[in-house]
């Protein structure tokens, strides 16, 4: 991935209901299991769909930031 925007994607257990939101709007990146949402891969190249699914989330537990600087990039405060 060199060259490109790398962002973390981080979902909170002890937040996540398991509503499936961020599954269905970014299925690439998230997956429900053992009825809880996790990421698919904890680094990804920056995608839109996973900060549409960070906003969408009923609880936000879910967090995307960058990955050089740290910077929370979703939801927004």
């Amino acid at each position: 991935m060199s060259g490109e925007t790398e962002w973390r994607l981080h979902v909170d257990p002890t937040r996540c209901i398991g509503s499936g939101i961020c599954a269905g709007v970014a299925p690439r990146h998230f997956v429900l299991a053992d009825g809880l949402s996790r990421p698919v891969a904890e680094r990804i190249a920056a995608d839109e769909s996973v900060l549409d699914a960070a906003e969408s989330c009923p609880v936000e537990a879910i967090v995307v930031s960058e990955v050089e600087s740290l910077r929370r990039i979703a939801p927004e405060g």
